[in-house]
């Protein structure tokens, strides 16, 4: 059961519903995260913003997900392993691949080495040894597509804890993860 529930639809502050608004247009949805969110549309606009500048970037959006796969993977949130393991799949990843995703693992050497270095990121808290940032430049990723990774690690950190908090009901077709590691 959700410790902060979706906002009730006669009681969306003013800011959000037009940001509502948009993502229903573009999902076909409004998910629970959204909804939630919609409390506060400080928050809501930050999180679509950054999501709306990361569909700029270097970094291909289908790597974006499995990212997001690997990184709710490594903080045990189902919701949002739920939420893109679907969106993985919309962006051309199987769904095999996307399972050993959410291990942090791929059958794709360039993919693998990106997923690493993210889960490198979440496990050391960006404290990540030289050694990591030398692995994911030697499997081709360049600068700007480094710093990529590190605002889509960032991101979705941002929601993995939200979810957590909230207990956010998952409304997508439930994955399993792997149970949180004892602080």
């Amino acid at each position: 059961m959700p410790r902060i529930k979706p906002v009730d639809p006669d009681q969306v502050p003013a800011k959000s519903k037009p940001l509502l608004e948009g993502v229903r247009q573009k999902l076909g949805i409004t998910p629970n995260l959204m909804t939630t969110l919609a409390h506060s549309p400080a928050a809501l606009q930050a999180y679509l913003g950054f999501g709306q500048a990361l569909s700029g970037a270097s970094l291909p959006g289908k790597l974006r997900e499995q990212i997001a796969v690997a990184v709710a993977g490594e903080n045990s949130c189902g919701y949002c392993a739920s939420a893109h393991t679907l969106l993985a799949g919309k962006a051309g990843v199987p769904g095999d691949e996307a399972a050993r995703n959410l291990r942090g693992e791929s059958s794709d050497p360039r993919t693998a080495a990106a997923l690493d270095f993210a889960r490198t990121i979440v496990k050391k808290r960006g404290h990540v040894p030289d050694a990591a940032l030398r692995s994911v430049r030697a499997a081709g990723f360049t600068e700007a597509e480094v710093i990529e990774i590190i605002a889509t690690v960032a991101v979705n950190i941002f929601t993995n804890y939200f979810n957590h908090v909230a207990q956010t009901e998952i409304d997508f077709p439930v994955v399993d993860v792997p149970e949180p590691v004892a602080a």
